[in-house]
């Protein structure tokens, strides 16, 4: 065939119609899940309109199309759950199927202060608040990184997203981040690139940083024994940003790792399983009971 009449002919053939992806496919109540609009026009063209389950999704512009990260709420019920999204009249339908999360119970024992807290740290607990609110509210944009997230130090795990705690014998919590067990003075890394929206020490999560990562995406880092970052800082997957310490309402030295994506805290090993830069995770499997950084 003439390469004339070749590229005459690609030039006149449709577009390839866009495509709706999720990674996982499989995932936990309280997971994180990339939402993939592929072969979309992005100049000049209004972003997705979409849900997963009844929650909406907020898209940003990626290579060859749109993407969003959702979160489940931990509360979500295992089955089926559908995505739905409308870009330039197309509508695109994908199914996540959501499995039984098998959450652990822990008793714990805590002063009595930590558990019911005296009226007169209220207005300091109050205050805690409100900066972590405001910590919370950057506007959406693209990713600030490009990589995968990385655990902040590789360490045997104490405790899980979603362990259900009873403390101290009558007092019922949810724990919503991942704590990484350490002695005192231990390096505590970013997990991505990032900026800081908040350094402070709060009466319960004692010395606390707060990375603000784009894509709707942030990590938080609590009980810290220092803070060697400070507000609006960029920091690098990586890079040192304190010391595991005791602080806040703490049993013992270590590290409380979260993660909040679309105002949600998810499991951040969930986080740690998207592969950002190929749009891909593994079906979410019950942990083995350790975590070690990616390379």
């Amino acid at each position: 065939m003439p390469l004339a009449l070749a590229l005459a002919l690609a030039l006149a053939a449709p577009p390839a119609a866009p495509t709706l992806a999720l990674a996982p496919s499989a995932a936990r109540p309280g997971d994180a899940v990339l939402v993939d609009v592929a072969g979309a026009p992005t100049d000049d063209a209004r972003p997705p309109r979409g849900t997963l389950g009844d929650r909406p999704l907020a898209f940003w512009r990626a290579d060859g199309g749109w993407r969003a990260v959702a979160a489940l709420p931990i509360e979500t019920t295992p089955g089926v759950l559908a995505a739905r999204v409308e870009v330039e009249g197309t509508a695109l339908e994908a199914a996540l199927r959501v499995v039984e999360p098998r959450f652990a119970s822990h008793a714990l024992s805590l002063p009595p202060r930590y558990v019911e807290p005296p009226p007169e740290v209220k207005r300091r607990t109050e205050e805690d608040h409100l900066a972590f609110a405001r910590a919370f509210e950057q506007p959406l944009s693209p990713p600030l990184f490009q990589g995968a997230f990385a655990v902040p130090r590789a360490a045997r795990t104490s405790a899980r997203y979603g362990d259900r705690r009873v403390l101290n014998g009558t007092v019922e919590s949810v724990h919503y981040g991942l704590d990484l067990r350490g002695r005192r003075g231990a390096p505590v890394d970013a997990s991505n690139d990032g900026l800081v929206a908040l350094v402070r020490d709060a009466y319960l999560s004692g010395k606390t940083v707060v990375l603000w990562h784009g894509a709707g995406i942030y990590t938080v880092y609590f009980h810290l024994d220092r803070i060697d970052v400070r507000d609006g800082q960029r920091v690098r997957r990586g890079q040192r940003i304190g010391l595991l310490g005791s602080t806040g309402r703490s049993t013992g030295p270590h590290l409380h790792w979260g993660a909040k994506v679309d105002g949600l805290y998810v499991d951040p090993e969930s986080l740690l399983a998207i592969d950002f830069e190929r749009g891909t995770a593994p079906d979410r499997v019950i942990p083995d009971g350790r975590l070690t950084a990616p390379r």
